[in-house]
């Protein structure tokens, strides 16, 4: 009897997951479907949007040239690269400032500060500071995600229950113990949601980043093509961010249910 409810519950999730993927991508599918018809019926400039089998037909032919595979690897690149710093570095200080109250004292008037500046208008100051190698495109990724992963870093850490915090101080718990096996287990769900915003805001500083100052990327692709009015490679480039940027944070999303399975 019990084999037979556990089966049926199994039954059930499988059905319950192939609905929802049917949903997930049924709305893209019918929404290309209109854009397909639309554009078939010449109710769309093709210069302005380009049909979909087009876009197809584009993004084909520049993996075929190398050029889409090449930017793409280039700007990820950037991305991981300026991404991990912010992240280790936005984890270690968040974890600094949500444990000391004096400390968050000290550099909340910075953090508050510095936290509204967009990341593209840093790029004046970027080109200044260090020109238009590789070295300011990763620092401008540096701050884009930075602020964001400190910020829920700090906020998961102040939401830690009173009672743990009671209790690990009359187990006399180690400092390091603590910090380890309270603090960053109970901030954990923060601290992904930090690290998932903060990719996204990764991306959005590497093609700003490219598109003014670069000859390299899919931000300087994008930008390229533009000035040609090749719309279709427009609409491939941003179409390739979206994806690679989906992947990534799906790529997060699963470790994070593995890390937190008590969530």
């Amino acid at each position: 009897m019990g084999k037979s409810i556990s089966y049926k519950k199994i039954f059930q999730n499988k059905r319950q997951k192939a609905l929802h993927g049917v949903e997930y991508v049924g709305l893209v599918i019918v929404l290309i479907a209109i854009w397909q018809t639309a554009s078939s019926l010449g109710w769309l400039n093709p210069l302005t949007l380009p049909s979909p089998a087009k876009i197809v037909e584009t993004f084909i032919a520049l993996i075929k040239k190398g050029t889409l595979l090449t930017n793409l690897w280039i700007s990820s690149r950037r991305v991981l690269t300026g991404y991990a710093i912010s992240a280790v570095s936005a984890v270690v200080l968040g974890v600094i400032m949500g444990l000391s109250p004096h400390f968050k004292r000290m550099t909340d008037l910075i953090v508050q500060v510095m936290k509204p500046i967009p990341p593209i208008s840093w790029i004046p100051l970027v080109i200044l500071w260090f020109g238009i190698g590789e070295s300011g495109k990763v620092f401008l990724i540096f701050i884009g995600g930075f602020f964001t992963i400190l910020v829920n870093v700090v906020d998961g850490i102040r939401r830690i229950d009173v009672k743990l915090v009671e209790l690990s101080n009359a187990m006399v718990i180690p400092r390091m113990k603590y910090v380890f096996q309270v603090v960053i287990p109970y901030a954990a769900p923060n601290i992904f949601t930090g690290l998932r915003v903060g990719l996204g805001q990764s991306w959005m500083c590497v093609v700003a980043a490219e598109l003014v100052a670069s000859s390299t990327g899919l931000g300087y692709m994008i930008m390229y093509a533009r000035q040609f009015g090749q719309t279709d490679v427009v609409i491939v480039g941003m179409l390739t961010i979206g994806i690679i940027g989906k992947v990534m944070d799906s790529i997060l999303l699963f470790v994070e249910k593995r890390v937190i399975r008590w969530k």
